[in-house]
């Protein structure tokens, strides 16, 4: 176990610093130049050439990015250079909605799938089974940003349920809060969950098939036992594979998604810092995403041995 844990480890530290040094790149090769966003048209050359060599713009890459790097590992992600605050506490600030927006997501993903995919499991090459997959192709079809848009359309502007866009606060309450959210999480988790729902159906046909499970209702076990103590359980490792992987997605899928819904989030403070060039920003927000979805394949790693004692990590 302990051997496994140090390989996931080494393996989430090389993929974190490959993805650092990626967006690092990319960043710098993007068209326009940080010092003139910053002081403005009017700012003549000399002054433009001042602040780069201030912010070390003309130095080669490769000691920039060995420079941001030894701050990254201290904890210290430098400053915004639109906001003149640091990375962290922006970031931090951010979190408080785009965190519940990527957990209500997943809430409603794994709420809604994990029974219709049973159901469409059960209801092999049956009416329902058609109709499930129907409703979970049609998901897969529509774009996060337009469901978005038609669950405005409908939800504020015609039954005016609910706000356009924006967000109250937590400290207006709990439930204005939840409200706020409840239909850029729905369009957020639409994608996800079709995908979840073709999952567990294949994982669970692939289980009703064994053995044991017709040796199960053979003995006369309910049906409600067999679906849930022998076929979904086993069935659960190739679920929680997508699961976890989905769930990363729902966090980098909240960056358009609070552009749309006007949500004060990651999404919206990154957008804002790719249009200023605020490379410290930019880097520091891709970064956290980046290690928060490496962070969540491994704690799925580790779970394969709660769903499966089978399961050895040597």
């Amino acid at each position: 176990m302990r051997r496994y844990i140090a390989r996931r480890a080494a393996a989430f530290a090389a993929t974190l610093f490959f993805v650092s040094a990626l967006v690092f790149v990319v960043v710098r090769v993007l068209p326009g130049d940080p010092a003139l966003v910053i002081i403005g048209p009017e700012g003549s050359p000399e002054a433009a050439a001042r602040l780069r060599e201030a912010l070390g713009l003309n130095r080669p890459i490769a000691v920039q990015y060995g420079e941001w790097l030894a701050r990254a590992l201290r904890g210290d992600l430098g400053v915004s250079l639109q906001y003149d605050v640091p990375v962290g506490r922006l970031i931090l600030s951010r979190l408080p909605v785009t965190i519940p927006l990527t957990l209500m997501a997943a809430a409603l993903m794994t709420t809604a799938a994990l029974p219709l995919g049973l159901y469409a499991a059960r209801r092999h090459r049956r009416a329902g089974d058609y109709l499930a997959m129907l409703v979970s192709q049609i998901g897969i079809a529509v774009p996060g940003f337009w469901a978005g848009l038609l669950l405005i359309l409908l939800f504020s502007v015609h039954l005016g349920w609910v706000e356009s866009g924006g967000f109250a606060g937590w400290s207006s309450g709990l439930w204005p809060g939840v409200r706020s959210l409840l239909l850029p999480a729905f369009a957020l988790g639409l994608f996800q969950t079709a995908v979840l729902v073709r999952a567990t159906r294949s994982s669970v046909l692939d289980v009703l098939g064994e053995d044991y499970v017709r040796t199960a209702r053979a003995k006369g076990v309910s049906e409600l036992s067999v679906l849930g103590k022998h076929t979904l359980r086993n069935a659960m490792i190739p679920i929680a594979t997508v699961a976890g992987l989905q769930l990363g997605q729902l966090m980098a899928g909240a960056i358009i998604l609070e552009s749309v819904f006007a949500l004060p989030g990651l999404g919206r403070l990154v957008l804002g810092a790719i249009t200023a060039r605020d490379l410290p920003l930019v880097q520091g927000v891709i970064l956290f995403v980046a290690s928060t979805i490496v962070l969540i394949n491994f704690v799925v790693d580790l779970l394969y041995g709660v769903l499966d004692p089978r399961i050895r990590y040597d």
